[in-house]
């Protein structure tokens, strides 16, 4: 056999036992007449130890291994006579009687260690080497232990986990779908799934009332942190039930993960908050609740007619950073710059400092009394010593976001994003539509499938655009991890659900009359939700890019810098697929 143990198992009490392990060279070190080997795998590190009454040969053979050679090593388990307490096999290390060298190998182009000084591109070019790296490794171990825990968790509810077609139709409402030519059907293509969502409907009207799965799903976006062309999604259905009902089952879920994973106890009962109240308090739908500075609004104690840009804005919101009085002019300058950056947007900032002594100093002084900056603060609840932010702007919404940034900057400066502390909630009621500036109509906010809330059904014909959904997402520490919504199951809403959106008939029977026609059958009233897995264990790691947490992934260019894809391909494949490509310049 190749090996009896692993590198990372032996422990002082398997001193003497005859041993074989195999893995991959981290390190040599000659001292002399002493040569050390350092032998890594998945499991750990052993040393070999090479000493005066080896074979020369042996010795000879260990001090020109090179860095990654794969090794097969035969000998006894000893007591190292200097520990290495930061390994849990450093009180052993094995006195190697024969060395086999497996396979040679070249010098990695960066060092397989913790702290790597390989950057991002070249670790992805590599990618099969950063992989040997613990970091990522336990990364993606964290990865496979959530798997098993979320398909015990859901079997245990009696969901059953159902495989859905990756090849299936276009459907344009929503993100770009990537598309794949069929051969067998010249012209014509199939999409990539950007989630099941039909599919699992279907599933509820065909009777399987509780389905998950582990679903691969395909959206062509502008990538990000936390985004990638493939994704990984549990997607969950359940018939028979309202939104309480599948808040309640995958909140057990994530207090269950949480325990098992991180030993953290969430909550007994996770708040929800509306989506009108997060956007009004956080500028957010996916606030990160880790620290405070809830925004308040300014507009009845700083419109008073004496600062044009005040008085001519919709919206006058500020924060209050504790403690932050003493801010430098670099400081506050910083900041502007960042406000006024085109990450932002923003104008400009006005501060209000509260100092400790109980006097106020302000970058709008001259524009407001003293007497006026107190009632800020007052309204503020600022105290000696805090800090006050403030940003305008002609549109509410905009400026609310504008704000959001400046709070989680200030939240990062700060140190309040502690890693290690999860806040999570719900956001609920969220608007049914959202106007798209590109396709000048309204949209589904999340999909047009989803249920409307039934005391603003009557809205639909006159004010669609205040119409609430019964949807909800899942948010901690200022990440969507996931969402869902009741769905539509009754045929004439879904129909005037088309119509809003501005489907004909005819076109809603096209994209979707295969769920129309299904829900002609009995559908049962149902809803769902999908946990982005990757978001979920990055969050879990502690990671700020989902990247660590996925076997291969692409770089912010949708590109596999490894397998150099995507790539043009055979004009012989063109031909088969009848397809002429016509680039544009």
């Amino acid at each position: 056999m190749y090996r009896t143990n692993t590198c990372g198992e032996l422990r002082i009490e398997h001193v003497g036992q005859k041993v074989t392990l195999a893995g991959w060279v981290q390190g040599v070190h000659n001292l002399g007449a002493l040569t050390f080997v350092d032998l890594r795998d998945r499991y750990g590190i052993t040393q070999l130890a090479f000493n005066e009454d080896a074979k020369d040969e042996l010795k000879e053979k260990a001090a020109h291994l090179g860095r990654e050679y794969v090794v097969q090593a035969i000998g006894t388990v000893a007591e190292r006579y200097s520990k290495n307490k930061k390994l849990p096999t450093g009180d052993i290390e094995i006195l190697v009687e024969e060395l086999n060298i497996i396979s040679e190998s070249l010098t990695p182009p960066f060092t397989i260690e913790d702290n790597t000084d390989g950057g991002d591109e070249l670790r992805m070019k590599y990618r099969y080497l950063d992989l040997r790296r613990t970091p990522v490794r336990k990364n993606l171990e964290l990865r496979h232990k959530m798997t098993i825990l979320i398909r015990n968790f859901l079997d245990s509810k009696q969901f059953i986990e159902v495989e859905t077609p990756i090849l299936i139709g276009s459907t344009p409402e929503g993100a770009r779908d990537f598309v794949v030519p069929s051969r067998m059907n010249p012209g014509q293509f199939y999409a990539l799934p950007q989630s099941p969502q039909t599919l699992k409907q279907l599933l509820m009207v065909s009777g399987f009332d509780r389905y998950f799965q582990i679903a691969k799903c395909f959206r062509d976006e502008d990538l990000r942190a936390d985004r990638q062309p493939e994704f990984t999604q549990i997607d969950c259905e359940m018939s028979f039930v309202d939104q309480e009902d599948v808040i309640s089952i995958f909140e057990d879920m994530a207090r269950h993960l949480f325990k098992e994973v991180r030993g953290v106890d969430l909550p007994a009962k996770l708040r929800q908050m509306t989506w009108h109240e997060a956007m009004a308090k956080y500028g957010s739908d996916k606030p990160d609740l880790r620290f405070g500075m809830e925004f308040v609004e300014l507009m009845d104690v700083l419109k008073l007619g004496t600062f044009a840009v005040f008085d001519g804005a919709e919206y006058i919101g500020g924060i209050c950073a504790e403690g932050c009085a003493n801010y430098t002019r670099k400081q506050l300058d910083q900041l502007t710059d960042f406000v006024k950056s085109q990450q932002v947007g923003a104008k400009g900032l006005v501060y209000i400092k509260i100092n400790e002594d109980g006097s106020i100093k302000s970058s709008v002084d001259k524009f407001y009394t003293a007497e006026q900056l107190q009632v800020v603060a007052d309204k503020m609840g600022a105290k000696k010593g805090d800090l006050i932010l403030i940003l305008s702007g002609d549109n509410a919404n905009k400026t609310r976001i504008q704000l959001c940034s400046l709070r989680l900057e200030m939240g990062k400066r700060l140190g309040l994003m502690d890693k290690d502390k999860f806040e999570c909630l719900w956001i609920v009621d969220f608007p049914l539509f959202e106007w798209s500036d590109e396709e000048q109509r309204l949209m589904s906010t999340h999909h047009p499938f989803t249920m409307p809330n039934p005391d603003d059904i009557p809205l639909l014909d006159t004010a669609p655009e205040k119409v609430r959904a019964k949807a909800y997402d899942f948010v901690c520490n200022g990440i969507e991890v996931g969402g869902g919504s009741l769905r539509i199951h009754d045929g004439k809403l879904q129909a005037k659900m088309f119509e809003v959106l501005g489907f004909t008939p005819e076109q809603a029977m096209a994209q979707f009359g295969f769920l129309i026609n299904a829900f002609k059958y009995g559908a049962p009233p149902h809803a769902g939700l999908a946990f982005g897995l990757d978001r979920f264990v990055s969050i879990m790691a502690g990671l700020d890019s989902i990247r660590d947490c996925i076997a291969f992934p692409k770089n912010n260019s949708g590109r596999d810098v490894m397998l150099d894809a995507p790539s043009a391909i055979d004009q012989k494949q063109l031909n088969e697929l009848q397809i002429a490509l016509k680039l544009q310049a």
